[in-house]
């Protein structure tokens, strides 16, 4: 079974912790990669820096609200790149504005998630991701390049 890599866009160190558990915890073949801020995000998939040896993820988990660079900022940018744009982007926040709603969604976001306060919804949140992105949904293969 392909092991699907997951890079995780979050400043929180809890929501961090949480993601980490319950993807550990996961029936599914997974490698989650974690980055704290849009600069280190758009870092990685450009593979500069420390990211030069890094794979491409086959899904982004991004947050709104990040420091250096927004997530709207990284949202544009992966899908103005043509080697990032096929990467499926769950918007992930605890803004449940229309106007972050809206424009992640004029910007290509595959989703948006509001993120809940209870441990137990978010942990509900993230076996739901897992279900949908990675039991019913065919993600594109990685090339030997990415």
């Amino acid at each position: 079974m392909k092991t699907i890599h997951i890079l995780l866009v979050e400043d929180n160190e809890g929501d961090i912790l949480l993601t980490r558990e319950a993807f550990e915890s996961s029936k599914v073949n997974n490698k989650l990669s974690v980055v704290r801020d849009g600069q280190e995000a758009m870092n990685f998939l450009n593979k500069q820096g420390d990211y030069s040896m890094e794979t491409m993820p086959d899904l982004l988990l991004l947050d709104i609200n990040l420091p250096k660079r927004s997530g709207i900022e990284v949202l544009k940018f992966i899908k103005e790149e043509d080697h990032l744009k096929h990467i499926p982007v769950i918007m992930l926040s605890t803004s449940s504005s229309e106007e972050d709603i809206k424009i992640s969604y004029q910007n290509q976001a595959n989703c948006y998630i509001t993120k809940p306060v209870n441990i137990e919804r978010l942990s509900n949140i993230f076996t739901s991701i897992q279900n949908f992105w990675f039991s019913v949904v065919n993600l594109p293969l990685r090339t030997n390049s990415e």
